[in-house]
This record gives C-alpha cells, sequence and structure tokens, in this order.
C-alpha cells in the first residue's frame, strides 16, 4: 500500500513509499483510514525538530472504519467508526500512566512517529487506544478528535476557565479554532487574536463563536482588553499560535494572578521577560497532547454538539499530494488540512 513515510533521520527524508499491508496482532485491531489530518507535528518531524522513529508512516489525527480483529478484541466491532488515542505503547505503571496522562510517560511510542500512522489506506493500533465516533460526527469531523482533546485538557482541565472569564486565543490556525470553541463552552468570553494574513481564519473565528477579533498589527490588543475588563487585562491566555511574540503577547495581555496555558508548539528556544510572570504572580502552565480524561470530554462534547470541526477543515487531497500540504501549512494557506487514502 502507499504510505507517507519519514524513511530516514534528517531534515525532510519524507516521501512515498509501498508499505506492506498490515495484520493486526493480540488485542489490535485494523481500520481501513478515511482522513488523515497533518498536524504541526508532522511539519516538526519534517523538519527533524520532533523525535520519530524511521522509516515509519506518518500521521496521527485520522478517522476510519475497523475493518479485521486481532486475536482477543470484544470492546470493538467490524465496521465500527473510530479514531484513536496515539500514544500506543506506554510503561502502564508510572504515575503518568495510571493519572491517564499518557502522553507524559518516559516510555510513550505514538502513532505516526514511533510506529506506523495513519497517512496509508490501512493501519494497526491497538484496541484500548480506539475511541468510537458519536453517530452524528463525520468521518470528516471525527478526523479532527485528537486536536479536539488537546483544547479540551488544554481549556477546561488544565487551565479551568470558569464562566464569564475573558479568554484571548493567540493564533487563528486550527488549534486556535478549537480553543475558542471550548472556551466558549466553558462560559468565557473569548477574544481572538491573529495577523493581517489571518484574515479569512478570523471569519471563521467569528462563525464559530469568537466575540471578538482584533489584528495584533493593528489593534492595540493589551488597551482594547484592559477596557473589556476595567482596566485589569485577560482573565486567561491561551496560546496557540506556537511563536514568541504571541507568547510574549499573552504575559502583557493578561491580568495580574491570570492563567496562562501554553498550547502551541515551539520549534525552539526564544526568550522571554520572566519577571513579569513573577510579578503579575501568574499561573502558568504548558499543555502537551491529550489525557485520557480529555478525550472522554470530547466525544462527550461532539456527542452533544458543542463543537464544530468541519468548518474547520479547508483542503481534503489525496495522499499523493501530501506535500502540497505540508506546503500550505508551511505557508500559513487554509486550516486543516486532510489527506485522503486513495481508494
Amino acid at each position: 500500500m502507499k504510505a507517507v513515510v519519514k524513511y530516514a533521520p534528517g531534515v525532510g527524508h519524507v516521501g512515498i513509499r509501498d508499505m506492506p499491508e498490515p495484520t493486526p496482532g493480540e488485542g489490535e485491531v485494523k481500520v481501513e483510514v478515511k482522513f488523515g489530518g497533518i498536524c504541526g507535528t508532522d511539519i516538526h518531524i519534517y523538519h527533524d525538530h520532533y523525535k520519530s522513529n524511521p522509516p515509519v508512516i506518518l500521521g496521527h489525527e485520522w478517522s476510519g472504519e475497523v475493518v479485521e480483529l486481532g486475536p482477543g478484541v470484544d470492546s470493538v466491532k467490524v465496521g465500527d467508526r473510530v479514531t484513536g488515542i496515539p500514544p500506543v505503547y506506554t510503561c502502564g505503571k508510572c504515575r503518568y500512566c495510571l493519572e491517564g496522562h499518557l502522553m507524559l510517560c518516559d516510555q510513550r511510542v505514538s502513532f505516526g512517529s514511533g510506529v506506523n500512522g495513519a497517512f496509508a489506506k490501512y493501519a494497526v493500533l491497538p484496541a484500548k487506544n480506539v475511541r468510537h465516533l458519536p453517530d452524528n460526527v463525520s468521518y470528516k469531523a471525527g478526523a479532527l478528535s485528537e486536536p479536539l482533546a488537546c483544547c479540551v485538557k488544554a481549556a477546561s482541565l488544565m487551565t479551568g476557565i470558569m464562566a464569564g472569564d475573558v479568554v484571548l486565543v493567540t493564533g487563528p490556525g486550527p488549534i486556535g479554532l478549537l480553543a475558542v470553541q471550548v472556551a466558549k463552552a466553558e462560559g468565557g468570553f473569548v477574544v481572538l487574536a491573529g495577523t493581517s494574513v489571518d484574515e479569512e481564519r478570523m471569519e471563521v473565528g467569528k462563525g464559530l463563536g469568537a466575540d471578538l477579533t482584533l489584528n495584533v498589527e493593528k489593534d492595540d490588543v493589551v488597551s482594547i482588553l484592559k477596557d473589556l475588563t476595567q482596566g485589569y487585562g485577560a482573565d486567561v491566555v491561551l496560546e496557540c499560535a506556537g511563536v514568541p511574540a504571541a507568547t510574549r503577547l499573552g504575559i502583557e495581555a493578561i491580568r495580574k494572578e491570570g492563567k496562562f496555558t501554553q498550547v502551541g508548539l515551539h520549534d525552539r528556544p526564544f526568550e522571554l521577560d520572566f519577571l513579569k510572570v513573577l510579578t503579575k504572580e501568574l499561573k502558568v502552565t504548558g499543555s502537551f497532547g491529550a489525557s485520557l480524561e480529555a478525550w472522554d470530554r470530547t466525544m462527550i462534547l461532539f456527542a452533544q454538539g458543542k463543537v464544530q470541526t468541519e468548518p474547520v477543515v479547508s483542503d481534503i487531497l489525496p495522499l499523493a499530494e501530501w506535500e502540497a500540504g505540508f506546503n500550505k501549512i508551511n505557508t500559513r494557506q487554509g486550516l486543516k488540512i486532510l489527506l485522503q487514502p486513495e481508494e
């Protein structure tokens, strides 16, 4: 079968390769992939900024149909519409595993970086990692389950947004647009900030519930937020751009004793005036991936219709056009780009 493979270490070294069709082993299921979403992590793997285990099929955001069961599987049946949790192998014994924070396990091996992922017609993963898509969720929408779960963890579980909080979301990319919806579901007044090249993305954000959109190149974001909050500043910042300027803006725009959560993934270290964190007595946290509780809540939000992921999809490309999809993301064209394996 054709697959998008990181075939060697180093920058680049990604291409279409013929790979053997997988067979499920004990406790595993085989799925026919309907859609695989290109994530920033895939781009980081391409540039060798994120650890991978070449040769490996990329892709950890996906939806599909179960087509075969390995021995001992009774939690899933053939024909089920599913998605899956990326950390497929963990120690199962450390405090992080026991608390459901699989992404933090030192022994973690993940789908699409450590073992073969979803940028192919078929994939295999442990049945315990499978999550059923609610009936009202299409395969297209379900392919964004993993990034949505990351936002649920960041906004709901790590940050603890409360009704009435003024929430600044920086970066109107797919993660930012999903974070807007989760923050709205928690009762926040959401301000979405982007740059001039993000105009179309900001319009999507308005349609998904952002109460106010700001252009950081034209608007005085800090002053506007203070005007909204009796001079204090944002109660919460969800930094979803993953660029130093956005992180610095968030630290400036947040009120004293505010809650700042870094969601976007920076690709290199950068300087930050941490004295402002200290003197403002900020509660600063990072949120990496999703937890089991976040996955459970994500499926509930889907079933309740509280979030919409299809509007975040801008392009569906055949698997063979993976490079065009990667380039679109690198040049900030479109939003979430899905790859569709050939029939």
